[in-house]
């Protein structure tokens, strides 16, 4: 299944109806299991910058899994403060549904613009853990290498990152099936 526009104005029946306190409306769209994250983008100036994304690796259940992350992309992302009401018409949302995992040879065997990456390494007695979406790495102009090292850091690295830290990862690569929607985009759909 590929994300549809009609997963994003959901998520926009989820945070309206949350900022609102009005009624969420049903879905329509099936119920099939995904692992799944959502963005939220705020235009500023013309350009679009990250207002909030969060996810899960776990597949779930599509309207609960979207409602569940709509919301918490939108308010509890610790990197922001929580969306307004007045950011929600400058608002866009994108939705990822996640396929296609498979576990890497190395921290290097993975194609950029094809594969998301999530990373487990090891940092004292625990292991830690980070992923980058499949457009992150061509949206920022990064090499293989230069993701790995802003992943490590992501995750919370934070001494010098040696070829040896590298291949201390355990890599799992990933594809994803995303779409974006604005917020004027969702009322044309509401209102047709």
């Amino acid at each position: 299944m590929a994300a549809t526009e009609e997963h994003c104005y959901y998520c926009f029946d989820v945070l309206t109806s949350y900022l609102e306190g009005g009624k969420l409306p049903e879905p329509k769209f099936k119920n099939d299991a995904y692992p799944l994250f959502v963005t939220w983008n705020i235009e500023t100036h013309g350009e679009l910058h990250l207002r909030g994304c969060i996810g899960n690796f776990n597949a779930m259940a599509l309207r609960p899994g979207l409602k569940e992350y709509a919301l918490a992309s939108a308010i509890q992302d610790r990197r922001f403060k929580p969306i307004t009401l007045r950011e929600v018409p400058r608002l866009t949302c994108s939705v990822s549904l996640l396929t296609n995992f498979e576990d890497g040879k190395d921290y290097l065997d993975w194609e950029i613009g094809t594969h998301g990456i999530w990373i487990e390494f090891p940092m004292g007695e625990k292991k830690r853990t980070a992923t980058y979406l499949p457009e992150v790495m061509p949206e920022q102009g990064w090499t293989k290498t230069e993701a790995i090292d802003s992943l490590l850091r992501k995750g919370g690295y934070h001494g010098p990152i040696t070829e040896d830290v590298r291949r201390s990862i355990r890599l799992t690569r990933y594809q994803s099936s995303k779409i974006q929607r604005s917020y004027n985009h969702y009322l044309n759909a509401k209102n047709n």
